[in-house]
């Protein structure tokens, strides 16, 4: 009788051809491109990686990564299982030290996206809060990419995520770490409902296209503004500003309030309901028990209290 093959059975006799020491390597070689960067990782010398990976290569009979230039490119079949090893892999660490007393000396890294108008407003505090525990820690703040979020946190490409809430699915965690609201900058000396909607605005996104939020806020109330000029950063926005004196900016209050503001310019309220801002951490959710993840989100979220 033909035996069927169960995908969630276990053949446990199988376990002594298998050497769970080499996905490491193929999860960083796979992250890093690189087989000497891996080794670096790995605290192995780069001819123990090579012989390691031509080990794998052989066991799951594929080419795993073919050299292209100067970096490793992953194969369809290591594109197809990366991020079942990954998660695999996170399991297992998260099952070892789950009961193990965690001492913060062993965090050596921390890795966040946060979008750069946000950066200034964080990084500064958050490497000063753990400058208090003396550690030796590499912090690495990278730019934020909406559209890779879950990725990059299911991958570890990143630690967290520092972003304005939104649904990112069952996969992912948020905690609100703070909130903010708009108020309106421009060289006018008074401001309506009237003159706020009749205003030529300045917008401000790094996206190429898309709706502002702002604007998103506004046609909920079956309003709209004029956008006359669209730029990547508000400082560059607020020195526009000194040059056009009709012009407005609808600008978060906490990223003002880091930036240098020209004396002819007025900060009002806006004059039209908008929601208020509310920022907050993203993290994937089997690190939720993660002994180093519980430490880091506890300490970050001290930062905003």
């Amino acid at each position: 009788m033909q035996q069927i093959h169960n995908e969630n059975s276990i053949d446990l006799r199988s376990f002594h051809r298998i050497d769970i020491n080499l996905y490491p390597l193929f999860v960083a070689v796979f992250e890093q491109k690189s087989i000497s960067r891996a080794a670096q990782i790995l605290s192995i010398t780069q001819s123990a990686a090579s012989h390691a990976l031509q080990r794998l290569r052989q066991h799951l009979q594929d080419d795993l990564f073919v050299r292209t230039g100067s970096k490793m490119q992953p194969t369809p079949f290591a594109e197809q299982i990366y991020s079942e090893i990954k998660h695999a892999l996170i399991t297992i660490q998260n099952i070892s030290i789950q009961n193990q007393q965690f001492e913060p000396t062993l965090v050596q890294n921390l890795k966040i996206a946060v979008h750069d108008e946000i950066e200034p407003m964080i990084l500064p505090k958050l490497v000063a809060h753990f400058q208090r525990f003396n550690l030796d820690i590499q912090f690495v703040s990278i730019k934020l990419d909406r559209k890779n979020i879950v990725s990059d946190l299911a991958t570890q490409q990143v630690d967290f995520v520092i972003d304005l809430e939104q649904p990112l699915g069952d996969k992912i965690q948020f905690e609100l770490l703070d909130q903010d609201e708009f108020v309106v900058c421009t060289q006018q000396q008074q401001i309506t409902e009237k003159n706020y909607l009749a205003s030529p605005h300045i917008g401000v996104s790094s996206r190429r296209t898309g709706v502002l939020v702002e604007d998103l806020y506004l046609s909920r109330n079956h309003l709209s503004r004029q956008i006359f000029l669209r730029c990547q950063h508000y400082s560059t926005a607020l020195q526009i500003l000194q040059k056009h004196p009709s012009a407005m900016l609808t600008i978060p209050r906490n990223v003002l309030n880091h930036l240098h503001i020209d004396k002819s310019l007025k900060i009002f309220e806006v004059p039209v309901k908008l929601q208020k801002i509310n920022m907050g951490m993203y993290w994937y959710k089997d690190l939720q028990e993660n002994k180093r993840h519980q430490f880091l989100r506890s300490e970050i979220n001290k930062i905003f209290t």
